[in-house]
């Protein structure tokens, strides 16, 4: 979370004139209910399944550009599924950075809930770490606007 995934995600889509789909998005207009209401209402297991279905349907649309949640390739199948769809990229960013960029949002982020967000934010960077590293590329936004990120995706993975 704070990384850019969504805003750099549509950015890089629109450059490349292909379509977009946040994940987290499609879960709440299938579930009719927000990401931070399931997870409270349901629960994260609920979250975890809606977001596994919704990975299926995205991946059978080509050439899409496609921001998913941090804690997606927590599960194999979510992994398998991406990375056989395509080029995964994981963007990266500080701690430092991922707080200025949630602030005051916190609140709508149900894996931030209790007294220290940051020790939170350090717990899952330090947890999701391994299955970050099986992204094909990974790019950090620490210091770049979202349009700076989506270039330097562009670059890197020699895309036009």
């Amino acid at each position: 979370m704070g990384t850019g995934k969504s805003t750099v995600g549509k950015l890089l889509a629109d450059k490349l004139k292909r379509p977009f789909i946040d994940l987290d998005r499609m879960i709440e207009k299938s579930a009719g209910s927000t990401v931070a209401q399931i997870f409270s209402e349901q629960g994260e297991g609920k979250f975890r399944q809606l977001e596994t279905e919704a990975v299926r349907k995205a991946v059978k649309k080509p050439g899409v550009v496609i921001a998913t949640g941090g804690g997606v390739l927590l599960k194999e199948e979510n992994l398998r599924l991406l990375k056989g769809a395509g080029t995964l990229v994981c963007l990266t960013a500080g701690v430092d950075q991922i707080m200025r960029r949630i602030g005051a949002g916190r609140g709508r982020r149900p894996l931030l809930a209790g007294e220290d967000p940051r020790r939170r934010v350090e717990d899952l960077l330090a947890q999701r770490a391994p299955y970050y590293a099986q992204a094909n590329c990974t790019i950090s936004t620490d210091g770049l606007t979202a349009k700076q990120a989506a270039e330097k995706i562009k670059k890197e993975l020699n895309l036009s």
